[in-house]
């Protein structure tokens, strides 16, 4: 049987397994995708489960066999076992996206952490910008050519608006919506044209019914629903121009990868303080601004930190 270079393991935290994901597609090697379900103990801390398989349902084990891969990336503390599982029984390397905390920090071969994270200083830790994602140029122009023909009806240019919502001690209610609503339409009455606006799963009833009643026309709007096609990478494509809540660290990155104008929506007490270092960190580089900031349009670099980490594994010889 033949060996796979790289395996990919990819349990129920979906955030986590697009980033393992983008930096396979980014190393543009074979891979293989590990899907990893647990049983009851699979929420119980990893000093418990040391470097095995506790908290793995018996299916998923039956996967987890020779031939071992070369490299093993995995995202999140629950996976962090299972790697080092795999490492000890092969000669495998090891790459963990985000810190998986004590213990095992030093089996891993690489730990990529955002550089927004208070994380130790250690030989084999890797700090990007923003999180690793899926949105590359390839998947961007396919979006693009599909979503422009559905959307000929409406005038360019386009103001996309992606709404996330409450995070943990954060509430996101209507009175929010109508600060996002009013920073849109000012933004908008700037630039003309059409506003795309997509909502998640996240987003409250609340904040949808204010979006759809103070966001003018011309405009398409998607509420979220389960199952539903949904248009966000369409959207991200066709952007002359972006607004993105700040809530959610993986939005606001994969907002700045198609190298257009992004406006970050965060004001005071909407986000913890590791979001708000993102965002200074964005502003900075000139990767976004904050909404209601300067509205003249400017180019950057898209952002993806999948290409930072393929790279850094090349370079330390990790495959």
């Amino acid at each position: 049987m033949a060996k796979d270079r790289v395996w990919v393991l990819a349990d129920d935290r979906a955030g986590n397994v697009a980033q393992a994901l983008g930096v396979a597609e980014a190393l543009a090697e074979p891979f293989v995708v590990r899907t990893i379900a647990y049983d009851r103990r699979g929420g119980w801390h990893n000093l418990f489960k040391g470097a095995g398989l506790m908290g793995v349902a018996p299916a998923s084990r039956e996967a987890l066999a020779p031939p071992w891969p070369d490299l093993v990336l995995g995202a999140g503390r629950r996976t962090a076992p299972i790697g080092r599982w795999i490492k000890h029984r092969s000669s495998c390397r090891l790459v963990q996206l985000m810190d998986p905390g004590w213990p095992g920090r030093s089996e891993c071969d690489l730990i990529v952490v955002p550089r927004h994270d208070d994380a130790l200083d250690r030989p084999n830790i890797f700090r990007i910008l923003g999180s690793c994602h899926r949105v590359v140029p390839a998947v961007l122009a396919a979006e693009k050519a599909k979503w422009r023909e559905r959307l000929a009806c409406l005038p360019g240019p386009y103001l996309t608006v992606v709404v996330g919502g409450a995070t943990k001690g954060k509430p996101f209610g209507a009175d929010r919506g109508r600060q996002l609503a009013a920073g849109v339409r000012a933004l908008h009455e700037g630039m003309g044209g059409s506003i795309l606006v997509t909502t998640s799963r996240r987003t409250p009833p609340e904040v949808v019914d204010v979006l759809l009643a103070d966001l003018p026309e011309p405009r398409y709007f998607f509420r979220w629903r389960e199952g539903e096609e949904n248009p966000y990478l369409g959207f991200l494509a066709l952007a002359d121009r972006v607004v993105v809540t700040g809530d959610s660290m993986t939005m606001c990155s994969e907002a700045c990868a198609n190298g257009g104008p992004v406006y970050i929506f965060s004001p005071p007490g909407l986000v913890s303080g590791k979001h708000a270092r993102l965002h200074a960190s964005l502003f900075a580089e000139g990767y976004a601004r904050p909404l209601g900031g300067d509205p003249t349009p400017w180019t950057h670099p898209p952002l993806n930190a999948s290409d930072d980490v393929a790279r850094e594994i090349r370079a330390r010889g990790l495959l």
